[in-house]
C-alpha cells in the first residue's frame, strides 16, 4: 500500500547572512537541511575532549585530599563539642551540662563570629538564612570559613556542618587546581567546585549518592524547568506507589518488585497515614517557612551592626536553650546543637519524650534555629530534620497515623520547606528511617510542603555581611573622543 506523501514544510525565512537556497538551520558550511547533532553525539564529543577528560580525572583524584580534610574537620568539631559539653561540665562538678552553660558559650560564639565576619575575607562563609550554595570559597576565604564554623557549631549554634563542608571542599578543590597549574575555564571551575563539595559532605550523610543529588539540586541543574517537571513527576510517583500498594493488597495480586527482603518488618501504610501526611506537610511547611523568614529578618538586622547583633543573637539562642532546660529538666544540648545526635535518640525511643518536652523543644529549638540562621555560621539540614522528627512524634498519636508515618511526613515537610530541595529531602528521609516503606507518605508531604512554602512570602533578601572576597575591578568607562574641530 502506498504511503501518503508528507506535505513539505513551509519555507523558513533566512537569517541574515544565510545564502539563498540554504536552510536557516543548516550548519555553517554544510549542505542545506543538514541535521543538528543529537544529544548523544554531543555527549560523545564531550567525552572525547582531552580537556574534559583531564578535568574528570583530576576531580576523581581531588576527592582524596578533600575527603581527608573533611574528615579531620568533622573530627575536630566533634572533639571540641565533647570537650565543651561533656568534659567541661564534669570539671565544674556537674554530671550533665547545667542550664546556664549555653549562655556564656553562645555569647563567646557570637562575639568571635562577629569578629571573623567583619575582619576576614569571605565573611566566614554564606549566611545560613540564604540557603545552601554550590561551589566553594576562595582560598582567601577558607580560614574564615573554618574559624567561623569552629566558633559556631561546638559552642552551641543550632546549625549543622554541611554548609561549611560545601565551602571547604569546593574551595580546596579549586585551590589544588591552581597549585597544579590546571587551565582555568568556567567548566573546570564548576566541575571542581561541585566535585570537592560532594566529596566533603558525603561523609556526614554516609551515602555518596545523596551528596551528588544534593549538589545537583543546590546548583540548580536545569533551572526552573527542572522543578516544573520534577515536582509533578515526584507527586505522581508517590500516588502511583500508593495505588499499587493498596490495589495489590485488595486483590492479593502482585506485579513484581526489585526490593529484597531484609528481615525487618515495617508497618503498612493505610488511608489515615496518607491523609495525615498531606495535612502534616501543609502545617509544617508553613511553620518552617516562618522559621526561615525569621532567619532572613535576623540576617537583615545583623548586616547593619554585625559585631553587636551577632553577639546578641548568640546570647538570645543561649536563653532559648536555658529556658528549655529549666522548663523540662532535659539537657540544653537538645536545643544548643545541630540535633544530629539527639535525632538518633528520638528515632530510637520516641516514647521517652513526653508531650511537654516535645512542644518545648519545638518552640525553643525553632526560635534558636531562626536566630542562628541569620547570625552564626553552619547549615540548615540537621536542625530541620530534628524539628520534623519531633513534630512527627508529637503528632503520631493522631487516630489513623503512627510513629513511622508521622516521622516520615514530619522529616520530609520540614526539610523540604527549609532547603527547597524535594528530591534530596525525600532521600534524606529514607536514609534516616532506613526503610522505603514510608516513602509514598514522605513524597506527598514533601510536595505539599514545597508548594506551601513557595506560595508563602519568603521574607527579605539576605544582604552581604562583612568583608567579601575581592574581585577584579570592572573596566573604566571609555572616555568619549573630543569633537572634531
Amino acid at each position: 500500500m502506498t504511503q501518503p506523501t508528507q506535505p513539505s514544510p513551509p519555507p523558513q525565512p533566512g537569517r541574515p547572512g544565510t545564502p539563498p537556497g540554504a536552510s536557516a538551520g543548516a550548519a555553517p558550511g554544510g549542505p542545506a537541511g543538514a541535521a543538528q547533532p543529537s544529544e548523544a553525539q554531543k555527549l560523545r564529543e564531550l567525552l572525547r575532549t582531552p580537556g574534559y577528560l583531564k578535568t574528570l580525572l583530576f576531580c576523581g583524584l581531588i576527592g582524596i585530599p578533600v575527603s581527608l580534610a573533611a574528615f579531620w574537620f568533622l573530627a575536630g568539631l566533634q572533639q571540641l563539642q565533647r570537650l565543651v559539653w561533656t568534659d567541661l561540665p564534669h570539671a565544674l562538678g556537674h554530671d550533665s551540662p547545667p542550664w546556664w552553660l549555653p549562655l556564656p558559650l553562645l555569647l563567646v560564639s557570637g562575639i568571635c563570629v562577629g569578629q571573623i565576619v567583619t575582619r576576614f575575607p569571605g565573611a566566614g562563609g554564606h549566611v545560613p538564612a540564604s540557603g545552601l550554595h554550590p561551589g566553594g570559597a576562595t582560598a582567601a576565604a577558607l580560614p574564615g570559613v573554618v574559624l567561623a564554623a569552629a566558633f559556631s557549631l561546638p559552642l552551641g549554634a543550632t546549625l549543622g556542618p554541611e554548609a561549611p563542608l560545601i565551602a571547604l571542599g569546593g574551595g580546596l578543590a579549586i585551590a589544588f587546581r591552581h597549585l597544579t597549574g590546571t587551565p582555568e575555564t568556567p567548566m573546570s571551575t564548576a566541575l571542581l567546585g561541585a566535585a570537592g563539595s560532594a566529596a566533603a559532605i558525603s561523609a556526614i550523610f554516609g551515602n555518596p549518592l545523596i551528596a551528588a543529588i544534593l549538589l545537583m539540586e543546590v546548583a540548580g541543574v536545569g533551572g526552573l524547568q527542572l522543578f516544573a517537571i520534577m515536582l509533578p513527576a515526584l507527586l505522581a510517583s508517590g500516588i502511583g506507589s500508593l495505588v499499587f500498594t493498596g490495589f495489590g493488597r485488595w486483590t492479593g495480586l502482585g506485579t513484581g518488585t526489585l526490593a529484597l527482603k531484609s528481615g525487618t518488618d515495617f508497618p503498612r501504610l493505610d488511608a489515615g497515614d496518607v491523609v495525615w501526611g498531606i495535612l502534616i506537610g501543609a502545617v509544617l511547611g508553613a511553620a518552617m517557612t516562618l522559621v526561615q523568614r525569621g532567619g532572613r529578618m535576623t540576617a537583615v538586622r545583623v548586616a547593619r551592626r554585625p559585631l553587636t547583633m551577632t553577639a546578641l543573637c548568640g546570647i538570645a539562642a543561649g536563653v532559648c536553650a536555658a529556658a528549655y532546660t529549666l522548663g523540662t529538666g532535659r539537657s540544653p544540648v537538645d536545643v544548643a546543637s545541630s540535633g544530629q545526635a539527639t535525632l538518633a535518640e528520638l528515632a530510637k525511643d520516641p516514647h521517652a519524650w513526653g508531650v511537654g518536652a516535645l512542644i518545648a523543644v519545638l518552640l525553643c529549638k525553632g526560635a534558636a534555629f531562626s536566630l542562628c540562621l541569620g547570625s552564626l555560621r553552619g547549615g540548615p539540614i540537621f536542625p530541620s530534620l530534628f524539628l520534623g522528627a519531633a513534630a512527627g512524634v508529637l503528632l503520631s498519636p493522631l487516630p489513623g497515623l503512627g510513629v513511622g508515618a508521622g516521622l516520615a511526613a514530619g522529616l520530609a515537610a520540614t526539610t523540604t520547606a527549609a532547603l527547597r530541595l524535594p528530591v534530596s529531602s525525600v532521600l534524606l528521609v529514607v536514609l534516616v528511617l532506613g526503610s522505603t516503606a514510608t516513602m509514598p507518605v514522605a513524597i506527598l508531604s514533601s510536595v505539599v510542603a514545597f508548594v506551601i512554602s513557595g506560595l508563602l512570602p519568603a521574607g527579605p533578601a539576605v544582604p552581604p555581611i562583612g568583608r567579601m572576597p575581592r574581585t577584579a575591578a570592572p573596566d573604566p568607562p571609555a572616555t568619549p573622543a573630543p569633537p572634531a574641530a
